[in-house]
């Protein structure tokens, strides 16, 4: 009969995917790392297909077959419905006796805290906003982008940036310096051949995200507009967090509220100062923290919270992840 572990922590988003294997004491006995985990490009099937075998990598590298619990921080897992349905199709493969799948935003808040108490604001490709406390009550977003009220992200800042750079260009808006330094990211003479290059796809779409850190140096030169866009950038992450601690009854309380994702932890000052200028004028009691941890320490957290592992278990997983 196989040995079996206390939790697999699996952390798995758009880019890359992480598996820790941990045993009760808090020990991880491997870790493992994988692509990408994509169920709206290619399925469910396919997608959980490929976490199967960053998964079977961890449990060989650890001498073990299976684990008590399964803690998934999964992206794309962003509706009720979406969580449910990964953890059937998790569940399936028999790793664990025990299935949770959350969002992959509930692995950062939980990796920056603690105890699970506090809220994260996530901004990547996209933005995010989750909250938990203790007795197990959460505060979510649906977080699908035009669609359920979102604005934000490095994808939706890129858009931004190309559409004031447009409206300046051809007269519709006022003067930027984005009509030169967006096209110049690419070696182009201007904003038309910038806008020709990508509707033609002789630039990929997917290299628009690469017009993010253009925005954010444009600012720092001192660009009205460049600088307008990541004001209203912090104003947004505040109003998510605000809302969430609001939900949760947790604005009368010292309370952590972790920034997690590329553009949040880059170290804008414009953009840092800007978010702590704004929670402090309308959560004082916030305390605002950057998490830099891997967020795969989150998950295995979440799974030794679930399986009742004591303080000094949790400590010794921290301490194996900030080492």
């Amino acid at each position: 009969m196989g040995l079996t572990a206390s939790v697999l922590a699996i952390d798995a988003g758009n880019s890359k995917t992480d598996v820790a294997v941990v045993a009760a004491d808090g020990e991880v006995l491997a870790t493992a790392r994988g692509g990408g985990f994509r169920p709206p490009a290619v399925g469910v099937a396919a997608a959980v297909d490929a976490l199967a075998d960053t998964v079977t990598r961890a449990y060989e590298a650890a001498g073990v077959t299976a684990a008590s619990h399964v803690s998934a921080c999964l992206a794309n897992a962003d509706l009720p419905v979406e969580e449910d349905r990964l953890a059937t199709a998790l569940h399936a493969r028999a790793w664990g006796t025990s299935v949770e799948v959350r969002n992959d935003t509930f692995a950062i808040l939980r990796a920056g805290v603690a105890d699970p108490r506090g809220v994260a604001v996530v901004c990547g490709a996209g933005i995010n906003c989750v909250g938990m406390r203790p007795d197990g009550r959460t505060a979510r977003f649906p977080a699908l982008g035009r669609l359920s009220g979102d604005w934000g992200g490095g994808w939706g800042l890129a858009e931004e940036a190309l559409w004031h750079a447009a409206r300046a260009a051809d007269g519709r808006g006022g003067p930027t310096a984005l009509t030169r330094t967006l096209p110049a990211r690419f070696g182009l003479p201007s904003v038309y051949a910038l806008i020709e290059a990508l509707h033609l796809e002789r630039i990929p779409s997917a290299r628009r995200h690469e017009l993010t850190p253009v925005l954010f140096a444009t600012a720092t030169e001192g660009d009205a507009v460049a600088r307008a866009v990541v004001d209203r950038l912090a104003d947004e992450v505040v109003t998510m967090a605000t809302v969430a601690l609001a939900r949760l009854e947790l604005l009368e309380e010292e309370t952590p509220v972790l920034l997690g994702g590329g553009v949040l932890t880059a170290g804008h000052g414009q953009l840092d100062d800007r978010v702590r200028e704004l929670l402090a004028a309308r959560a004082p009691k916030a305390v605002a923290r950057v998490v830099r941890a891997r967020p795969v320490l989150g998950a295995a957290l979440l799974g030794l919270d679930r399986v009742g592992a004591a303080a000094d278990a949790r400590r010794t997983t921290r301490d194996f992840f900030e080492a």
